[in-house]
């Protein structure tokens, strides 16, 4: 059993920043993929940025230059840095993981950002 638990979401006002955390316990391995993805009401949950075990790392045109992914292997904890947020960004974020083939959730923290 793999368990995520994700933390730091909240309510910025736009142009400010937040970090979200993500750690996972459990029965972990060897972890391929850690990333953050986001849903909005009514729309399909899309990719925002992810980071394999190397380190490579992949971000949704959207947040390019404002999100930024890292990771800690050795507390198996993902985070995401988001600066410059936008009314746009307002989502429930999710972490997930990718581990042998099968793919984990968190429960997912809400990001809200309005004046």
């Amino acid at each position: 059993q793999v368990l995520l638990v994700e933390s730091g979401g909240g309510l910025v006002q736009p142009g400010g920043s937040l970090r979200l955390s993500c750690v996972a316990s459990g029965s972990i391995f060897s972890i391929d993929l850690m990333g953050w993805y986001r849903q909005i009401p009514g729309k399909q949950r899309e990719l925002v940025a992810g980071i394999s075990s190397g380190g490579s790392t992949y971000y949704a045109d959207s947040v390019k230059g404002r999100f930024t992914i890292s990771r800690d292997n050795a507390k198996n904890t993902v985070y995401l840095q988001m600066n410059s947020l936008k009314a746009e960004d307002t989502a429930v974020y999710y972490c997930g993981l990718t581990m042998r083939g099968n793919d984990y959730w968190g429960q997912g923290t809400q990001v809200t950002v309005s004046s």
